[in-house]
This record gives structure tokens, C-alpha cells and sequence, in this order.
């Protein structure tokens, strides 16, 4: 029963790895800065989101990307082809709490 149990709550997780393997043949925290920009790709609205907050929070290019691998994950785990609006503001998010108190 307990494999059961586990077998049940890895599917999300193996079906994210799948995705990510048949897309890039790596996993997206390994993906260079040329794949970032061809897997991780923003729609118009979420790159200015995106741009805005590395503006705002003063994060660099490495951080940048950082963020879009991040919301890569995000949309792989919500079984997403595209990174949406959502899966973005959950990556900045994440880098916000990764950022000294007073530096935000």
C-alpha cells in the first residue's frame, strides 16, 4: 500500500520530468542561456512582467534567467506547454523570498 501511495503522489513530478527530458533532453535548472531563450520563452505581457520586476528588485541577467527556469518547472508541474502568468509570478515570488528582507 505505501508503494501504492508513493507511486500516486511521484506521478505529477514524473510526468514534469518527462516533459522537460522530451523537450531540452535535460532538466531546466541545466539549461544554458540559448536554451533558456528557446524553452523558457515569455509571451509579450510576461516578458514586460518579467522586466519590470528585475527592474524593481534590482536582479541581474543571471537572475533573469534563473527566474524563467524556475517558471518552466512551475508550468511543466501545472502539466502546462507554456509558461503562463501565473507560473511567472510564482517564480518571482520565489526569488523575492530568496532576497534579504531589506533589500525588497
Amino acid at each position: 500500500m505505501a508503494a501504492a501511495i508513493a507511486s500516486i503522489s511521484n506521478q505529477p513530478f514524473d510526468a514534469a520530468r518527462e516533459r522537460k527530458m522530451q523537450r531540452a533532453g535535460t532538466a531546466n535548472a541545466s539549461l544554458n542561456n540559448r536554451e533558456v531563450n528557446a524553452h523558457c520563452r515569455p509571451s509579450d505581457a510576461d516578458a514586460a512582467l518579467l522586466e519590470q520586476a528585475i527592474e524593481r528588485l534590482g536582479l541581474s541577467t543571471r537572475a533573469y534567467h534563473r527566474i524563467l527556469k524556475v517558471a518552466r518547472t512551475i508550468a511543466d508541474l501545472a502539466a502546462a506547454a507554456e509558461i503562463h502568468t501565473v507560473h511567472l509570478s510564482e517564480a518571482i515570488t520565489y526569488r523575492r523570498l530568496d532576497r534579504p528582507v531589506n533589500s525588497v
